[in-house]
């Protein structure tokens, strides 16, 4: 899930470039456009980069232990040879 203060950091710098003889609907502005980025990126699948970093690391681990178990089977079969 999304940071909300990165949401809420978003919306505000789209409202600030608003032009300045709108800038009166700003906070409206700003509301909708949390709301919208809100809705975008929920429906996105998006992880944290924590989240990340930690699945990248389990996958490291599972690639390791794959080709270290490969190799045994390996070594086996040369063996039964």
């Amino acid at each position: 899930m999304m940071d909300p203060k990165l949401l809420d950091d978003i919306a505000k710098q789209l409202s600030a470039a608003v032009p300045a003889d709108i800038q009166k609907l700003r906070d409206d502005l700003q509301k909708n456009f949390r709301a919208i980025l809100d809705n975008a990126f929920s429906r996105m699948s998006l992880v944290t980069r924590d989240e990340f970093d930690a699945q990248q690391s389990v996958l490291n681990r599972t690639r390791e232990k794959l080709e270290a178990l490969e190799q045994r089977l390996k070594d086996m079969e040369k063996n039964l040879h």
